[in-house]
């Protein structure tokens, strides 16, 4: 189900009562380092067509979207939808958040915990974060095993390092939907954490993956160019994003039937 809600964004496109009410990185790394400031529990997502999928099949990631603060538009289709709607917003990624997030949080000294699926990387990640941004407070880090379960034993150790280390903000990195349930958790049981769930952003840094050309990314065709790399991994999950298209454009007009009728008001 869609539905339309006023938020930032002015007319917002919503999926699965999921709005999306950041509309650029320059608001989300604003309101993000306000709400860290504060002493906040938040959580951070971003909405992709792989994300629209899961909403459909999986309660407990609805529940975790449904709880997180703030939700910014990836993906082209998820763009272009709310643009449609008359959203001025542009795309914004979990990669794309990672420097100028960082960047603030040393100037504002707001600790950084890193959570994700690979201890190398994880070590990398530091370094390569420590020496750019010098004098940043990295907190610590952490990597749960490779059958992570958001509910599990292990989750509850990986919340406790997050608490013990007094981060006010924490990446998570552990691919949809492990890293937005495991966010949604931490809401209840931390004080004071924002919780952002950045996909394979640490990876990017550590270089043990490599993002997309720019002009893939500006084209929307990062999708493509992630697929031609790694067919038989991400094939079957960009065939089942590319099948949901078709449903969520009908689903979508009257949500823009309507927001065109209030413009013209």
């Amino acid at each position: 189900m869609l539905d339309t809600h006023s938020s930032r964004t002015g007319h917002s496109l919503s999926v699965n009562s999921v709005s999306i009410n950041i509309a650029s990185i320059s608001e989300a790394v604003s309101a993000i380092v306000d709400a860290a400031e504060r002493g906040d529990n938040f959580s951070v997502c971003t909405l992709n067509l792989d994300h629209v999928v899961l909403l459909e099949r999986r309660a407990d990631f609805r529940n975790a979207y449904r709880r997180a603060r703030f939700v910014t538009a990836d993906g082209f289709p998820i763009v272009a939808l709310s643009r449609m709607i008359g959203s001025q917003i542009t795309r914004t990624t979990g990669a794309d958040l990672v420097d100028p997030l960082c960047e603030a949080a040393r100037r504002h000294n707001l600790p950084i915990f890193l959570l994700g699926t690979n201890s190398l990387a994880l070590a990398a990640t530091a370094k390569q974060l420590s020496q750019k941004y010098r004098g940043i407070n990295l907190a610590g880090y952490f990597t749960p095993g490779r059958n992570f379960d958001p509910y599990s034993r292990e989750a509850d150790f990986a919340i406790e390092a997050i608490r013990r280390s007094g981060a006010r903000l924490c990446f998570v990195a552990l691919g949809a939907p492990k890293q937005e349930i495991f966010a949604a958790r931490c809401l209840d049981r931390l004080d004071g954490t924002g919780m952002l769930c950045i996909g394979a952003a640490l990876d990017f840094i550590a270089g043990t993956q490599t993002r997309a050309p720019l002009f893939t990314q500006k084209a929307g065709l990062e999708w493509a160019w992630r697929m031609m790399r790694e067919p038989r991994r991400l094939g079957p999950r960009y065939v089942r994003c590319m099948a949901v298209v078709p449903k969520l454009v009908v689903k979508t007009l009257p949500q823009i039937i309507s927001a065109r009728m209030r413009s013209a008001v």
